[in-house]
């Protein structure tokens, strides 16, 4: 006879793996990848799987939870399905571990749940998808923004003292490079000659940089004081690397930690450096504007 407590846990992880199996159904029948579509329902009948054993065992049927189902879905349509996946089985691993006492009751579950766990990771890391192939690009494009533009508003700041000046040559020098990177990025790609489109690549490099230059510039063009729009453009950056970090950290599983540090390092060390050569060039040049 299970206590009130341990049944509660065994309907806990029962809600959950019919909630995967939902999501997983639901993101297998939006996709036209056949092959992903094939993936995604293999491991949405593993899931259900698990259900069932649970579900034998608490003799009672659970709804999934719309709330999970629904967050989990759209952030794989918006960030690819590869992160939403992986996102979902780094909670579920979570969720295992407050499991423990339940898997002392029935080790069996414990082996049964471990397997399915090492074929589906398997499953997920076979899963192709456009976006993954092209990070690399989109990693070019972000963080040579928020190296060359934080660096180079740091040092505008100093040299030009006027908040909209700042913002407007910034925003300048910003889509400049940015052409500059998608047209490398380009003729790059073109002669690897692997699977990657050259102007696929070409654009999410751009974007990725034209959308880093606009969210670090805009404080200088809503705030007067030149400090505070540079205090907050390396919030911004930072903002940037932080989710930019997550994201590749979970697709690729790496260390979320010591991908921050060192973007973050590299950014704001350049920032300072421009940052002390703008004071130089302003005083020794004597530039007043």
């Amino acid at each position: 006879m299970l206590d009130k407590q341990t049944k509660k846990q065994i309907i806990a992880a029962q809600r959950d793996e019919i909630t995967h199996h939902v999501i997983y159904t639901k993101l297998a029948n939006a996709i036209k990848n056949e092959d992903n579509r094939k993936l995604l329902k293999h491991i949405a009948n593993d899931e259900l799987k698990h259900y069932t054993f649970w579900k034998e065992i608490t003799k009672k049927e659970v709804r999934p939870k719309r709330i999970t189902i629904w967050w989990y879905y759209v952030l794989s349509k918006i960030f690819g399905i590869t992160f939403g996946i992986k996102l979902m089985e780094g909670g579920e691993k979570q969720s295992q571990e407050r499991y423990k006492k339940i898997f002392t009751l029935f080790p069996e579950a414990q082996k049964f749940v471990a397997e399915e766990d090492q074929h589906e990771q398997k499953l997920i890391d076979m899963i192709g998808e456009e976006k993954l192939k092209y990070i690399g690009s989109m990693v070019l494009g972000l963080n040579d923004a928020l190296v060359e533009l934080t660096g180079a508003l740091a040092g505008l700041t100093l040299a030009l003292q006027n908040a909209k000046l700042i913002g407007a040559a910034g925003f300048i020098t910003g889509i400049a490079a940015s052409l500059s990177m998608g047209a490398s990025e380009y003729l790059s790609t073109r002669a690897e000659g692997g699977k990657r489109n050259p102007l696929t690549a070409a654009i999410y490099t751009g974007v990725a940089y034209v959308s880093t230059v606009l969210f670090l510039i805009f404080p200088y063009l809503i705030v007067n004081n030149i400090y505070i729009s540079l205090g907050w453009a390396i919030f911004n950056a930072l903002i940037v690397i932080s989710i930019f970090t997550f994201y590749v950290s979970t697709v690729k599983t790496i260390s979320f930690k010591k991908r921050f540090i060192e973007m973050a390092g590299l950014s704001l060390s350049i920032a300072l450096f421009t940052f002390i050569i703008g004071f130089l060039v302003r005083t020794f040049l004597n530039i007043e504007v």
